[in-house]
């Protein structure tokens, strides 16, 4: 499987990809007056608080694993103990079983205060990219192209996904097939134009040489 999403770091291809996980948190607690009763509410945003510290301690950048709470947002008024909050997490892992492991943990996430509930819905939508000996093969045929057209195709593995993330497991896939550039999701994101017919000519002979 040849998939065209951007190259990585100076026009890499890609041989494996993290899985990804999608989460929403929902979190319910006490409304009251916050200049006159604030003692009978249950801060939702607070909690929320609690959430996200809990969220931000799975990180292990050294195992390849990160959560981001990406969106948030709870309360009605400034006067008012907020009694709903919520959350949209994003997990990016290496490995089937880190998702295992990690997914688990964010269901699992409890309240630690009373009165207040915490309910996690979501799943891991893209199964991880790991290499495979039959990636490797069509990588290495990539590579022998490249040579012939004049660049050096050098792999790597990222932590974004792609629609690489589901067949990778069931065949040969190389990925990141597509342009060069830099500053994904940012206000400069952009590609290089110089990338264009290289890859271009990449993924022709591709589709010449592979059956």
């Amino acid at each position: 499987m040849l998939v065209t999403e951007p190259a990585r770091d100076g026009g890499k291809i890609v041989t494996g990809r993290k899985g990804v996980g999608r989460f929403e948190v929902f979190i319910k607690g006490v409304p009251s007056h916050a200049g006159t009763r604030p003692e009978d509410g249950r801060s939702a945003i607070r909690e929320l608080g609690n959430v996200i510290q809990t969220l931000a301690a799975m990180n292990d950048l050294a195992r390849g694993i990160t959560v981001n709470v990406g969106v948030v947002r709870g309360g009605t008024k400034p006067n008012v103990v907020a009694e709903e909050a919520y959350a949209e997490v994003d997990l990016r892992v290496p490995t089937i079983s880190d998702s295992d492991e990690l997914t688990a943990k964010i269901l699992n996430l409890k309240s630690r205060t009373e009165g207040v509930t915490v309910k996690v819905i979501g799943e891991l939508n893209r199964p991880p990219y790991e290499k495979s000996n039959a990636g490797a093969a069509l990588y290495e045929h990539a590579r022998t192209i490249a040579a012939e057209i004049g660049f050096d195709l050098v792999d790597t593995s990222t932590g974004g996904g792609s629609d690489g993330n589901f067949t990778a497991p069931h065949t040969a896939t190389l990925d990141g097939l597509g342009v060069d550039g830099q500053g994904a999701h940012t206000h400069y994101e952009q590609m290089y134009i110089s990338s264009i017919e290289p890859r271009a000519r990449l993924l022709y002979r591709l589709y010449q040489t592979l059956r």
